[in-house]
């Protein structure tokens, strides 16, 4: 095999390490050697595990020289965001507090990695507990956007997506609790997923329940995408929103086959009172374009209703309020001001507000769920711009074309929030560049678990544009 291969896709790899074309142990010593070369400037990851990943992949070469049977991730290397639980390896969540912290097991999603033969070979970079949208902590300091050493990765999975982006190792997994995951995909020009509730069992979730946070897959292509659900997937006791639910052939169903007509995609730029830049305004229309030109009907649907960014921080902060109230009590010091003032935010919350904005989440679902009646798909752009400065404070101001707005989150990202809320699969698929040379991504929105077809359409849209082809310098 020839040229670098940090920058197959895992379904290339996949190929290779069954034909013995590529040894998972030459494979895991180059990813090591370019997470080693690239770590410095780009601060994605806080642990790598060098020793363990290169015994594992001893193990995996010596079973492929056996014949044995083969795991659907055989010998490919993949990080876990330090936020997932992973036994035997330190998992800190971005925190001070926990940087010892060694989990006795691993969260379900990983165990499905690893009983797939995926190698571990370090764990990425998370804010303190994945709670913003930059990736910075007072344990490591701040994580830099794969295209630009000036600006931000994003958040909360902002470690995960530029370790894919960078070609360091083509799998990763993030989680979303707001958009954390598509938001770095977005500023990174990965694809990021978040599934619908219940797809992969979530182990970690206090309130299993009420939950709306999601473990997810990032990869730098739709078919890695794929690879990754289908050995995430499934049923687990631990997670009652997944017990019935079936996993389909997300490999075979997210082929880009066929085209999309006779589908519908309802789009809206952004909700009443969002500004949205100039270039992804232009990056958006050329999508829709690129669907129109795939066969789509385009219809626009009106964004009134979905500024709702009070509601899930009313539930979001009461969450955490709760989760870390006695942390912060004894802890202060080693916590960042942007975590402790959030918290404090939290306090603000009574039970009857917390059980209000719990029932306007059920008046979304069923907002979100008559558009999907209406048509197959939603679309808009992932983020109201480009990755923002590497300095921006989680309170502090956002630009946007030469424009200051004054609160980061409903201004950045208003598309991310209401679908963590709704439950309903929302990937952000790169789909240009500004004029900054920084990616843009478009979020597609599918039917409530309908997680395979929302990959078709987003393998079939990726295949109708060539920016694979674009790398970081």
């Amino acid at each position: 095999m020839n040229g670098d291969p940090c920058l197959l896709s895992a379904t290339e790899l996949r190929g290779l390490i069954t034909e013995k074309r590529i040894s998972p142990v030459e494979l895991t010593r180059a990813v090591l050697a370019r997470a080693e070369a690239l770590q410095p400037k780009l601060n994605c990851f806080i642990t790598l595990c060098g020793d363990e990943a290169l015994a594992q992949a001893r193990e995996a070469e010596r079973k492929v020289m056996a014949g044995e049977p083969l795991g659907l991730l055989h010998g490919i290397p993949v990080t876990v965001k330090d936020i997932v639980n992973t036994r035997g390896v330190r998992t800190t969540f971005g925190a001070v507090p926990y940087k010892d912290n060694v989990p006795a097991e691993d969260a379900v999603a990983v165990a499905r990695l690893r009983a797939q033969g995926a190698i571990l070979i370090g764990k990425t970079t998370t804010p303190e507990f994945g709670s913003k949208c930059l990736t910075d902590s007072p344990l490591f300091g701040r994580t830099r956007n794969a295209w630009s050493a000036e600006r931000s990765s994003g958040g909360s999975s902002g470690g995960a997506a530029v370790a894919v982006a960078s070609g360091i190792a083509p799998l990763a997994i993030a989680t979303d609790g707001g958009g954390s995951t598509r938001i770095p995909a977005a500023c990174n020009g990965v694809v990021g997923l978040k599934q619908s509730n219940g797809v992969i069992a979530h182990s970690q979730a206090l309130d299993a329940f009420g939950n709306q946070t999601y473990v997810t897959p990032t990869t730098r292509t739709v078919a890695d995408t794929a690879l990754m659900m289908q050995a995430m997937a499934g049923e687990d006791a631990c997670d009652p929103w997944s017990i019935g639910v079936a996993v389909p052939d997300f490999i075979g169903t997210a082929m880009p086959r066929g085209d999309l007509r006779g589908q519908k995609i309802l789009f809206c730029l952004s909700p009443p009172g969002r500004p949205v830049s100039a270039d992804v305004a232009t990056a958006f229309k050329a999508s829709l374009d690129r669907l129109a030109g795939l066969g789509a009907e385009l219809e626009e649907f009106s964004g009134d209703g979905f500024d709702i960014e009070p509601i899930w921080r009313a539930i979001n902060h009461t969450l955490w309020r709760t989760r870390f109230a006695k942390l912060a009590a004894e802890h202060s010091g080693e916590l960042s001001e942007a975590f402790l003032k959030q918290l404090a935010l939290a306090t603000e919350v009574s039970g009857v507000g917390y059980q209000e904005a719990m029932f306007a989440r059920t008046a979304l679902f069923r907002r979100v769920q008559s558009l999907l009646a209406r048509g197959n798909l939603l679309a808009m752009p992932t983020l109201t711009r480009t990755a923002l400065p590497i300095e921006q404070d989680l309170f502090g101001t956002i630009e946007i074309d030469g424009k200051r707005f004054d609160s980061v989150r409903p201004h950045w990202f208003p598309w991310t929030m209401p679908f963590n809320m709704t439950g309903h699969p929302a990937v952000s698929l790169p789909c240009g560049f500004g004029r900054d040379g920084l990616p843009i991504g478009l979020q597609l929105v599918g039917r409530f678990r309908d997680d395979a077809e929302l990959l078709r359409v987003s393998a079939l849209f990726e295949a109708s544009h060539d920016l694979l082809s674009r790398w970081p310098g």
